[in-house]
């Protein structure tokens, strides 16, 4: 069964290492993260708190670096193409060999936290002797089963799935709304309050899942 784990790393201990020292200030969000030869990977990746021309002096020098572009300028976040050539070995590992998919990776000064989508637990146990081999910390902090339902797939429990198709689809999110949480109550055979409660911590997930970027440990 696929699995969804959130894991840390120290930031000395993988790519960007020297920027994050030189920009401390600075934070990183990858969106993407693919292979790019076999001691390279290539991601997309989010820059926040920092002034482009002191964040690319560190680039320029950072050993991890073998290039970049920059994609897209907004003022408070840039959008940079990288290729990473050292420092990589554990991303590679789960990318190549285990077939794992990096959701979401986020760092900050101290370390680098992931989202990362394994094919089977088998896959997650070998990542976890790849870096006891290679003296690379790992530590994870969350496991969920991707179960079969569509409610698994988004981290929701069967009855926040239901609660907030049934409210989609009943017309609750509508302008002007087209019923209101008593009748959908009602139809679910549960009180307001539970309906309620279903609605906000359902929402509250997939919020956390498909939007937020930050420190995942926060969640």
């Amino acid at each position: 069964m696929a699995t969804v784990i959130r894991a840390a790393i120290p930031a000395d201990e993988f790519a960007l290492r020297q920027t994050i020292s030189t920009v401390p200030e600075v934070e990183f969000e990858c969106e993407r993260i693919v292979e790019s030869g076999t001691e390279a990977v290539m991601p997309l990746i989010w820059a926040r708190s920092v002034a482009r021309e002191d964040l690319e002096a560190a680039l320029d020098e950072d050993p991890d670096v073998r290039e970049y572009s920059l994609l897209a300028d907004f003022g408070e976040e840039l959008l940079y193409r990288m290729v990473w050539v050292d420092h990589v070995r554990l991303v590679l590992e789960m990318v190549t060999t285990l077939e794992a998919t990096v959701m979401n990776a986020y760092s900050d000064a101290s370390e680098w936290e992931f989202r990362i989508l394994y094919p089977d637990r088998e896959a997650l146990s070998k990542t976890n002797e790849f870096c006891e081999s290679h003296g690379l910390s790992f530590e994870i902090r969350h496991v969920r089963e991707m179960e079969g339902e569509p409610s698994g797939r988004f981290g929701l429990t069967k009855e926040q799935y239901e609660a907030l198709t049934n409210a989609c689809e009943q017309g609750y999110y509508s302008v002007p709304r087209e019923t209101d949480l008593d009748e959908l109550a009602d139809e679910l055979g549960i009180s307001h309050q539970a309906l309620s409660e279903r609605l906000r911590r359902g929402t509250e997930v997939l919020v956390q899942e498909a939007l937020l970027v930050g420190p995942m440990s926060n969640r």
